[in-house]
Parts: C-alpha cells; sequence; structure tokens
C-alpha cells in the first residue's frame, strides 16, 4: 500500500513538472509575441532599409561609415565619457552605498527616496536641471560667469546624478546584507581596519560592484537627453548621432550601421551582467539587513555621514532647487507667471496649451505600467525556474530595450506599424507601447529576485494537491510578490512618464508628452519658452517624486531587486 502510495506520488510530481514546464513555455508566448512586434520587427525594418539597398545587402557600407572621421570622434566620445562617467559615479557614490547599508540615522528612508529620485527623471529634466545650474543665464553663470553646457565636464555631472542611486542600490543592497562578523573576526586576528576590508568584504561585493559599473555604463553610453540638452553641436554619443542622421539629415545607412554597433556593444555589456548577476545570487550567505545598520559611532563615522550628507546636497537637490527656483523666477518678480502660461496655446510651439501635455503624460504612463505590468510580470514568472539557454537568452532579450537606441525603435515604430493589421501609426496607443518596452525590464528585475526566492517546494507541493499552474501561482506566489508588484508598477509608471528617445518620433502635436514638451520648448528662442520649459520640468520632476515616495512608503520591508 505504502509503495502504491508512493508511485501515484511520483506520477503526480511528475506530471506537475511536465505542467510546469508547459506553464513556462505559456507564460513566456506573450512576452515574446510582444517583444517580436513592437521591437524586433521595428528594429530589425530600420536596420534592412538601411543595409538592403536596390535588393542588395551592402554589408560595405558598414566599413564607410565607421571610417569616417566625424562617426570615429563619435565612438571615441561616446565611450570615453561612458567609461568616465562610470569611473566618477563609482568614486562618488560607494560611500553612499556604505552609509546607507551600515549606518542607521533619522531620516534614512526619505534621503533613501531623494537618492533615488534622479533615477527616474527623466533625462530631459535632468539635462534641463544642469542647464539651470551651469548653463546660460544659470546659478554659475550670475555668481561667476561660468558656462559649463558646452563642456564635458557638464554632461559627466549630470550622469552621476542621474546614475549614483543605481551603484547606492545595487551595491548598498547587497552591503547592507554582508555579515559583518567576518570582517571583525580578520581584525581580531591581526588584520588592519583597511586589509580586513580589502580581504573579507571587497571580494563579496565584487560582483556587485561590477554590475553597478556595467549598468552605469550601459546608461551613459545609450546617453541620449543629458547630451542632446548639455553637449551642444561638438558633442554627441550614438544615440544622439542616430537622432541626427535619422531626423535632420535623413541618412537611414549611416543611422542603421550606428544602431548595429550599439545592438552588438550592448549586447556584449547585459551578458558580461548577466554573469556577474549570477555570481552574485549563488556566492554568498546573507544576513537580514536590519541586523547590520547601526548607528554611527566615532567622529570617522560621522564626518562620513556629513560627507555623505554634503554630497546629497550638493550633487542632488542644488541642482533640483535651481530647476524650481528658474520656474518661479518670472519677468516680474517670483511668481506663477510661466506656470500660467503654459494654459495658454499662443507662443506657437504646441497646437494645445503646453498644460495638456501633464494629463496626456499620465494617460500614456498609466496605460504603458499597465502593459509592462501584464508582459513583465508573465516573464518573471516564466524566469522564475533556471532552466537552461533558453531561459537565460529569453532573459538577455527583455533586457535590451534598456540599451537599444530608442530613437531607432520610435521612428522604426513609424515605418512598420502603419499597415493592416498593424496600422497604428495614428493611434494614441502607440506611444504607451513604446514606453512599456522600457518599463517591462524594470518590472522583470525587481519582481524575480523576489519570486526566486518563493520556495519551490510549495508549487511542488500544490501541484501534487491538483492545482493547476495558474492556480498554484494565485495561492503561493501572489500573496508573497504583491508589494513587489506595486513597487514595480511604481518603477514602470515613472520610467514611462519620462520617456524621450522614441516618443519624440511617436508623439502627435497635438498630444505631446511632458518630455517632449519641454524638449521643444528649450529648442525656441526667447526667455517666456525657457521659462515654461523649466516649469514643465518642475511639475514632472513633482510627480515623480511623489510616485517614489510613494514606493518608499510601500516598501516599508526589504525587498530584494536590482533596481
Amino acid at each position: 500500500m505504502d509503495l502504491a502510495r508512493t508511485e501515484v506520488t511520483k506520477s503526480r510530481s511528475r506530471a506537475g513538472f511536465g505542467r510546469g514546464s508547459a506553464a513556462r513555455l505559456g507564460l513566456m508566448a506573450l512576452p515574446v509575441a510582444f517583444f517580436a512586434v513592437f521591437f524586433a520587427y521595428p528594429v530589425s525594418a530600420i536596420v534592412a532599409r538601411g543595409l538592403h539597398i536596390g535588393g542588395v545587402w551592402r554589408f560595405g557600407r558598414v566599413a564607410e561609415v565607421l571610417g569616417q572621421s566625424d562617426i570615429r570622434h563619435v565612438l571615441w566620445f561616446t565611450t570615453w565619457q561612458a567609461l568616465a562617467s562610470t569611473a566618477l559615479t563609482l568614486l562618488i557614490a560607494l560611500p553612499g552605498a556604505y552609509v546607507f547599508a551600515r549606518f542607521d540615522f533619522p531620516g534614512k528612508q526619505v534621503l533613501r527616496a531623494v537618492v533615488t529620485v534622479p533615477f527616474v527623471l527623466p533625462t530631459v529634466v535632468v539635462g534641463t536641471a544642469f542647464l539651470a545650474l551651469i548653463g546660460r543665464g544659470g546659478l554659475f553663470d550670475e555668481l561667476w560667469g561660468v558656462r559649463l553646457d558646452t563642456t564635458v565636464w557638464a554632461i559627466l555631472l549630470a550622469h552621476v546624478f542621474f546614475n549614483y542611486a543605481v551603484v547606492v542600490r545595487t551595491v548598498g543592497g547587497l552591503w547592507s546584507q554582508l555579515d559583518p562578523r567576518q570582517e571583525e573576526a580578520a581584525r581580531m586576528l591581526g588584520a588592519s581596519r583597511w586589509t580586513a576590508w580589502r580581504t573579507v568584504t571587497l571580494p563579496a561585493l565584487g560582483p556587485a560592484v561590477a554590475a553597478a559599473a556595467l549598468m552605469v555604463f550601459l546608461f551613459t553610453f545609450t546617453s541620449f537627453g543629458v547630451v542632446q540638452i548639455l553637449g551642444g553641436p561638438a558633442y554627441s554619443t550614438l544615440e544622439v548621432e542616430i537622432y541626427r542622421q535619422t531626423a535632420q539629415l535623413l541618412d537611414l545607412p549611416t543611422a542603421a550601421v550606428l544602431t548595429v554597433v550599439q545592438f552588438a556593444a550592448v549586447g556584449l555589456i547585459l551578458a558580461v551582467h548577466a554573469w556577474t548577476v549570477r555570481r552574485r545570487e549563488s556566492a554568498l550567505k546573507l544576513v537580514d539587513a536590519s541586523a547590520v545598520a547601526r548607528r554611527p559611532r566615532g567622529a570617522g563615522q560621522w564626518s562620513l555621514l556629513g560627507l555623505v550628507m554634503a554630497t546629497v546636497v550638493l550633487l542632488i537637490l542644488l541642482p533640483l532647487g535651481v530647476l524650481i527656483q528658474r520656474s518661479f523666477d518670472g519677468p516680474d518678480g517670483f511668481g506663477l507667471a510661466y506656470f500660467r502660461e503654459l494654459t495658454s496655446a499662443e507662443g506657437g510651439a504646441f497646437l494645445v496649451p503646453p498644460i495638456e501635455a501633464v494629463w496626456n503624460s499620465l494617460h500614456y504612463a498609466i496605460v504603458a505600467t499597465a502593459i509592462a505590468v501584464v508582459i513583465g510580470g508573465l516573464a518573471a514568472a516564466a524566469l522564475t525556474r533556471r532552466a537552461g539557454r533558453l531561459v537565460r537568452g529569453f532573459d538577455a532579450l527583455l533586457m535590451l530595450p534598456l540599451g537599444v537606441s530608442a530613437v531607432t525603435v520610435g521612428f522604426g515604430f513609424l515605418i512598420t506599424l502603419d499597415e493592416p493589421p498593424l496600422d497604428l501609426r495614428a493611434s494614441w496607443i502607440l506611444v504607451p507601447l513604446a514606453q512599456a518596452l522600457v518599463g517591462v525590464p524594470f518590472v522583470v528585475r525587481t519582481m524575480l529576485p523576489v519570486l526566486r526566492a518563493v520556495d519551490g517546494r510549495l508549487r511542488e507541493a500544490a501541484a501534487v494537491l491538483g492545482a493547476s499552474p495558474l492556480r498554484a501561482w494565485r495561492e503561493v506566489d501572489l500573496p508573497m510578490v504583491r508589494r513587489a508588484l506595486l513597487i514595480a508598477a511604481g518603477f514602470a509608471f515613472a520610467v514611462s512618464l519620462g520617456e524621450f528617445g522614441a516618443t519624440v518620433f511617436i508623439a502627435r502635436p497635438d498630444n505631446p508628452t511632458l518630455p517632449v514638451a519641454v524638449a521643444r520648448l528649450l529648442g525656441r528662442a526667447g526667455d517666456l519658452n525657457y521659462g515654461q520649459a523649466m516649469a514643465l520640468s518642475t511639475i514632472l520632476m513633482v510627480v515623480c517624486a511623489v510616485s517614489l515616495l510613494l514606493l518608499e512608503r510601500i516598501c516599508t520591508e526589504r525587498t530584494t531587486g536590482e533596481f
């Protein structure tokens, strides 16, 4: 009887495993179809239109383009500024990662939210904030007559501002869970503080530091809005040059070659990043983060906390504060003059009052968030059980929209989604679809670690008891990942709200988004247009900041995730 019962249990387990494999493929079907239609198809169409000329593939065009001196300068500057931005970000942000990981002090959660605000801000707002600080008529210009808006330093500092939270969250999240007793044991055996940190803590942090560095390099390598606003004509990244070749020069072959080059570079970066993430997941024994953080002790620790606080004030709060100040500094003194002008379309920059961009952006972002949560949630559920190269390849596919030219995706939407059954060029849904492509990776990277932390034996028990994969997920996984799901939705909303590279092509003139409206106003002469751009940027910043503060309120308990 016992033997028969055991065989029945094994057969049910095998059946459950089979259903689980089939369910994984079923969960992957919709995300794969979504990325195939709205990512792979537009990008490949742009590349084909640029390189497939007269019925012949002209791969020799690649050598011709890369042989041009101005293109080589763009490639050199793109790589150089990304390396410099990454190094500078690590140098400035690692002390902050240590403070947030090891210290417990009043206002820590609020300060963590403040530090993270720049990361979810649109790049257009970041560029605008630094333009208000160190550009024409900016604070530095007024006080010392110094303008840095066309120099490399402005771009580097803006990139540090934008990516500070990546290092603090990625490295600090792991650092807060490392057992400090290992380093203390090394010191008890005679090692100095530096030697103990170098031989014990640093090797454990290595994968997290590498992952953060790679993500910062990826974001700065593909930088568009910051360089577009601050760089001027002398400085262009690959993304900016793709936009120039596509929108201004209409040179699709050159844009296609640059897209392929960027795609290859991003693929390599993501492959290395995936390797570092696997090392970080499997190599360490972690402890509860709440048991590690302590109040600062001694002059040295208090000085370090003061240094980090000063960095946050100068690097993050000062640019945002100047942006707000400029938005209220109207022609007749401080007031709401520029905000009131947003309700009028008389300036000629828009077919509708600029304030409508706020409601357009909120509407688009809500729809994009819903799409991203559905697609990203299904993808994360499919990736929960590690299974071979197919699943790892699917994981890498989900990250590609973060690095592939958003300009290429947006222009690809225009030339591919214009015929039945996907004639969407005149439809408003085109903008949320493009925004959702950027939001899906954030949903996956936020939910996946939490899903993988769920004990797989609970799912197996549910399968043995006859539960379908859908019911097992609803009864076992969903209650445990509800908070992560809300956080993922918040991140998707924030990044959708600020998407610019693709939206600049597909947003209709009578339905502009906030980032597109800001960029259009900055591109027009006159103090009124500049002041309205500052006012719109302030509104966008406030919406993103409120979203992030709500996330921090939801995440009262530490949630592990890459972002």
